[in-house]
């Protein structure tokens, strides 16, 4: 991803505005005024897998007719906090601006701004008389800071913080901040959450700290976070001071700041007078009483902006009267951990905003994307930042076929737009709420004889499509798409997709052959040979699916671990804490499997090494089982799983580094095998 030229910058805030300012009666997006502009030929254009502006002439061209309108919402917000975690946690600038590009062009205004947090925290911390020693036993590693940011976890598994690592993000906030500022958005910047050091409490003994409980199953010494209440005069202390050393580390650059103080934790009480008191100075348990009581302690309507952060499965807004009269914003919560199955519900993302948009005495004031990770299905992002331009529910089909003609740079592309039909009829129309946000494959997922498929909630696996009526026909007639078209191979956005799309046909493969496996195994005449035979087909999978990711290189383990490696700036012992950080979130997440393949991804190099492994180890162990007449041990599986994580996360990543294979022939020998 190349840092973008100043005079690149200026060309990408030109083409910003020129794609923001438009507007028809009939559903359109800022999109389709980008086809309308000669300044935004499809070469130009800015997709997750890169920026194609070097290619822009020297001199932009007229825009032609003028083009004038409005959103249809004032805010249209970017980020949930713990994509900093899953996602960007070790981005270098770079990427950042990259992202913020494309956020620009698709009219996002209000970003979140999470970077370089811990560096104002510690001054106010030290302020308030606490050692550095007392600070860092609090803090979290870098892959984990979101958390620790939350109130879930305290402490550092592994090594604590380096005080390199909060300079470092510290810095990248600053151009961060000033990308942001410059593209016209607004940043949503942190602010004092109340959660602090357990030391604290000796240093202000008449202070009112609460313990809070434990999180994920993790112990209280990396749980039981200890709470300022927000009542309390040192809150407001301590708050002013974190406010105003951010305001002079950053300038003023917003009036819009985060406060969540409750995610995946209750209140210390659940009296409304306490709520109210707690918002005054600063999900069951949330019955309608408690929320309006929380929202009471607010004055006025207008100071507040509320996230409704899982609109299109699980709206709160509708059951809270429009967060009685609190502004709020319409979002998409999605892709939990960075998990990379495909899924959406365009028919909810186009019409819900709409509807609660136009509800009686509605207070809606934007539209938001909060994905937990940013891993492909980048078709459910465009779709529902564009619906925020448009009065009435966007087309879905002229929207798609025009997104697709865009994305792969070509407006004759009659099998390429037929996949695309299926895929947003089928597999991006989830209608089941229990399996929405995202599919994780069990590829993913320590190995059991039990419990791992048709899951929904923490790791959903439920599959709700056909694989042979829709996976199956969209990438034939994508792989179709660029045998007629071979100047489609060059365009990066359609590799990408080849490998996502031939990536979840394999995982869906994958979960036919267990099931198989299962039976076998379980039926009166298993033996040996019948389930050895029944193992092989997962193996082969995993082998294929490796092959496959490593053709591209969006889908490589390298990416991550070098992410990280590199802020170490060639101190080995700092790379391989950092290293340990980066393997630890995307396997056991935790020291003892607390969050256990939460955050697992489908990269090359991931699949060889560890999911791999570890089937190969179960699927043996079956066999063993049968070789030597004796009954399944889970516990005997389970303690070998969390061994196998354990001494892969301590590891060094060996390579190889770089893309290997030809994505094409790959993905027609998945078809020819697998489909």
């Amino acid at each position: 991803m190349p840092t973008t030229s100043p005079s690149v910058k200026s060309m990408v805030k030109e083409i910003r505005l020129s794609s923001a300012i438009q507007k028809e009666e009939v559903a359109e997006s800022p999109y389709r005024a980008q086809q309308r502009v000669r300044v935004l030929e499809d070469s130009t254009n800015i997709w997750w897998t890169g920026a194609r502006l070097d290619n822009l002439p020297p001199r932009l061209p007229p825009v032609g007719r003028p083009l004038s309108g409005n959103a249809i919402v004032p805010y249209r917000y970017h980020f949930n906090t713990v994509t900093f975690g899953y996602t960007t946690a070790f981005w270098t600038f770079d990427k950042w601006e990259l992202l913020l590009d494309w956020l620009a062009l698709r009219g996002v205004n209000l970003p979140l701004a999470w970077v370089g947090y811990e560096r104002i925290l510690m001054d106010v911390f030290r302020d308030a008389g606490l050692s550095d020693m007392e600070i860092t036993s609090f803090l979290s590693g870098p892959a984990f800071l979101p958390w620790n940011r939350f109130g879930n976890i305290q402490g550092s598994w592994g090594g604590s913080l380096p005080s390199q690592w909060v300079d470092d993000q510290f810095d990248l906030q600053k151009r961060i901040l000033t990308r942001m500022v410059e593209l016209g958005m607004t940043p949503v910047l942190p602010s004092f959450t109340g959660f602090v050091p357990h030391a604290l409490a000796a240093h202000y003994p008449n202070a009112s700290i609460v313990s809070g409980g434990d999180w994920s199953g993790f112990a209280n010494t990396f749980a039981n976070v200890s709470f300022l209440q927000p009542f309390d005069p040192l809150f407001a202390t301590l708050q002013k001071a974190f406010i105003s050393k951010q305001q002079a580390a950053y300038g003023n650059v917003s009036h819009i700041y985060t406060l969540d103080q409750y995610n995946e934790n209750n209140p210390f009480s659940g009296d409304t007078d306490y709520l109210r008191n707690v918002t005054a100075n600063t999900a069951s348990f949330w019955t309608n009483e408690r929320i309006e009581a929380y929202l009471g302690g607010v004055q006025g309507n207008d100071s507040m902006i509320i996230l409704d952060l899982y609109s299109e499965a699980q709206p709160q807004w509708n059951r809270t009267q429009s967060y009685f009269g609190k502004q709020w914003i319409w979002c998409e919560l999605h892709d939990y951990g960075g998990n990379m199955g495909l899924e959406g519900n365009l028919q909810e993302l186009t019409s819900g905003p709409v509807t609660a948009l136009n509800s009686p005495d509605s207070s809606m004031k934007g539209i938001g994307l909060t994905m937990e990770g940013q891993e492909g299905n980048e078709i459910v992002y465009d779709i529902l930042l564009d619906q925020a331009w448009s009065s009435k529910p966007l087309n879905i089909s002229t929207y798609l076929s025009n997104w697709v003609s865009r994305r792969y740079q070509d407006t004759d592309l009659p099998n390429a737009q037929k996949a695309w039909s299926i895929l947003s009829s089928t597999v991006y129309n989830n209608q089941n709420s229990n399996s929405q946000a995202t599919i994780k494959s069990i590829l993913e997922l320590a190995p059991s004889l039990t419990g791992l498929v048709n899951r929904t909630g923490h790791h959903p696996t439920l599959v709700p499509y056909n694989t042979n009526t829709t996976i199956v026909p969209s990438l034939r007639l994508l792989t179709q798409a660029g045998s007629d078209n071979r100047a489609l191979l060059n365009v990066p956005e359609f590799r990408y997709d080849l490998v996502d799309i031939s990536r979840q046909l394999l995982a869906n493969r994958f979960l036919e052959n267990y099931l198989a496996l299962i039976s076998t195994y379980n039926s009166s005449s298993a033996d040996v040979a019948s389930v050895a035979a029944a193992s092989r087909p997962l193996l082969d999978i995993l082998r294929d699916l490796d092959l496959l990711l490593a053709t591209d290189q969006n889908f490589l383990l390298a990416n991550w671990i070098l992410d990280a490696r590199k802020w170490a700036n060639k101190n080995e012992t700092y790379a391989a804490y950092l290293e340990y950080n980066a393997r630890n979130q995307i396997t056991l997440w935790g020291p003892n499997e607390e969050i256990n393949d939460y955050a697992s991804k489908q990269w090359a190099g991931l699949v060889r090494e560890y999911y791999l492994p570890r089937w190969e180890f179960f699927t043996n162990y079956l066999v063993e089982t049968k070789r030597n007449g004796t009954a399944y041990d889970g516990a005997f599986v389970s303690r070998s799983m969390i061994r196998m994580g354990q001494e892969w996360g301590n590891k060094t990543y060996g390579g190889p580094w770089g893309v290997k294979g030809n994505t094409f022939d790959m993905v027609q020998k998945i078809l020819l095998k697998w489909a």
